[in-house]
């Protein structure tokens, strides 16, 4: 049977296939990563209201405990760590910061071990109970404390003790810990309230966030240019070509394939001999050779490096090689020509006067600015910009 575009079968379905699937995989890694970080806050968010302790807890523990003091949590692999060098430290607050990457089970540099046991959390104090003896930091006496971002290695300064030490844990618990840490440390200043607003704030500035399922490509939207591999990419480099292949034509000056001129070194011509008499002879005349005369050479010109596309974060924009996002920065009024390509466009988009903008639906639109920008797809959410 015939291939018809009523087939399903033409190079617009399948342009329009391809861009769906492309769009379908990029939405759904995007939105998976999104529900990962909007379940650890809600997780954080539920501990964080719940997280008590009991005196009962510490049963069988060698630690005695105050009137009003409860064991909030405790680790049993813990390694007490001293700085061997002098710093200081941050003064300890209640922020609750995102992990930006995983830790590795590694010592910092001028950090020693010096014993291990259990770590336990007091609502009082920090305490390692070690095999060397017992170690301890009293929320009240903590002048300065700093994670690690790259190590699983929390660093104490006490107003009682002149070096700086801390704990190293195991990589799968040091988040749980740090958190824990915080909660008490707030607990003893009468600040949890504190650690939940910053929670609810987390929260709700993550649901901001969310990606949008994209619309649809339909096979009437497909460009000339699909049926070229590559694209408008494959022809913007045929043209560059088109037009550089000329212009180092004209600078290796091919007119002249021998590199210069020849000019003869003499301008009169040999005169001819003439008949003489056997006994008088004419001396032979000598024709000097052509000398060639060498023009200046051309002064060489350096290879311009080829402009890279920006690897840095897109914060939410889909990946493409223009180097737009959502990060903020110069506003776009001339978007490229495939811009459409990589962002769900809305309809009639080159019809628009004003910058780039990403509309509430998800889709862009070149209405930024204008009174109606975004009216049929919710309003206005953010600025695109490069």
């Amino acid at each position: 049977m015939a291939k018809t575009e009523s087939t399903g079968s033409t190079w617009r379905y399948r342009w329009a296939h391809r861009q769906n699937v492309r769009r379908v995989s990029t939405y759904r890694g995007a939105e998976a990563a999104w529900r990962r970080r909007d379940d650890e806050l809600r997780r954080l968010r539920v501990l964080a209201a719940d997280f008590q302790g009991s005196a009962a807890a510490g049963a069988g523990l060698p630690l005695e405990l105050a009137a009003d003091e409860v064991v909030l949590w405790a680790l049993p692999a813990a390694q007490l760590v001293e700085v061997r060098h002098t710093t200081v430290l941050p003064a300890p607050d209640l922020t609750v910061a995102p992990q930006t990457g995983p830790l590795r089970p590694r010592r910092p540099d001028g950090v020693r071990v010096t014993d291990a046991g259990m770590a336990v959390i007091t609502s009082r104090r920090l305490v390692l109970l070690g095999g060397r003896g017992r170690r301890e930091w009293a929320y009240g006496r903590i002048t300065g404390l700093a994670h690690d971002p790259a190590a699983p290695v929390t660093l104490i300064q006490a107003l009682d003790r002149r070096l700086t030490s801390g704990l190293l844990l195991p990589t799968d618990a040091a988040p749980d810990f740090r958190f824990k840490l915080t909660l008490a440390f707030a607990d003893a200043i009468e600040q949890r309230a504190a650690v939940l607003d910053q929670l609810d704030e987390l929260i709700a500035e993550h649901a901001q966030l969310k990606p949008f399922r994209p619309a649809v490509n339909t096979p009437a939207q497909a460009r000339f240019t699909a049926r070229v591999p590559g694209g408008r990419r494959t022809l913007a480099v045929a043209a560059a070509i088109a037009l550089l292949v000329p212009a180092a034509l004209i600078e290796s000056d091919p007119s002249d394939p021998t590199g210069g001129a020849e000019v003869a070194a003499a301008a009169t011509p040999a005169p001819t001999q003439s008949a003489a008499p056997s006994h008088s002879a004419a001396p032979a005349l000598i024709r000097p050779s052509p000398v060639r005369v060498t023009p200046p050479s051309k002064p060489t010109r350096s290879p311009r490096p080829s402009p890279s596309a920006s690897q840095g974060p897109r914060c939410g924009a889909p990946e493409n090689p223009l180097g737009y996002d959502y990060c903020g920065g110069t506003r776009i009024r001339k978007p490229a020509a495939e811009v459409c390509d990589w962002f769900d466009c809305v309809p009639q988009f080159w019809s628009g006067r004003g910058y780039l903008v990403q509309c509430r639906d998800g889709s862009v639109s070149l209405t930024g600015g204008r009174p109606n920008a975004c009216a049929e797809h919710g309003g206005v959410r953010r600025t695109v910009a490069k």
